[in-house]
C-alpha cells in the first residue's frame, strides 16, 4: 500500500455507503489524529484504538441522521497525494463549502483544522477535505 491515509478515508467511505455502524481501520499516529479531528467536529460518534499483538486498530463508531438514516460525512476526499502534495500557507487556506465543511492539515503544530491553522497563523500540507 503506497498511500495509507488514502486507504483510511476510503475504508470510512466505504463504511458509509454500506450502512454499517462500525468500520476498523489499521493504526497509526496520523490516522489516530484525523479520527480525533472527526470526532470532534462531529462526524463520528466515537473511536477506540485497540491493542493487538500483530498490530493497533482504530474502532470508528459512524454516525447517522436519527430519521433519515444519512451518513454525517456527505464527501470525504483526499488533496494531497504522495505523487502530489498540496501544501497552503495562511493566506491561501482552503475554506470548504464557504465554511461549511472542514480541511485538516498536517502542519508544524500537529494535525488541525483549517479554522485553527487560521487562529495559529501556521501553514502546513492539506490532507483531505471533509463535508
Amino acid at each position: 500500500m503506497t498511500d495509507p491515509i488514502a486507504d483510511y478515508l476510503t475504508r470510512v467511505r466505504n463504511a458509509y455507503m454500506a450502512g454499517k455502524k462500525i468500520v476498523e481501520i489499521p493504526s497509526s499516529k496520523m490516522k489516530v489524529s484525523l479520527t480525533q479531528i472527526l470526532c470532534e467536529k462531529g462526524y463520528i460518534l466515537s473511536y477506540k484504538v485497540v491493542e493487538g499483538t500483530p498490530s493497533n486498530t482504530i474502532k470508528i463508531a459512524l454516525k447517522y441522521h436519527p430519521q433519515t438514516k444519512t451518513p454525517a460525512i456527505k464527501k470525504i476526499e483526499r488533496v494531497s497525494k504522495p505523487g502530489l502534495r498540496r501544501y497552503a500557507d495562511v493566506e491561501n487556506m482552503p475554506r470548504v463549502l464557504n465554511g461549511l465543511g472542514i480541511a485538516i492539515l498536517s502542519t508544524s503544530k500537529g494535525v488541525i483544522t483549517d479554522k485553527e491553522a487560521r487562529e495559529l497563523n501556521v501553514g502546513g500540507e492539506v490532507v483531505c477535505y471533509v463535508y
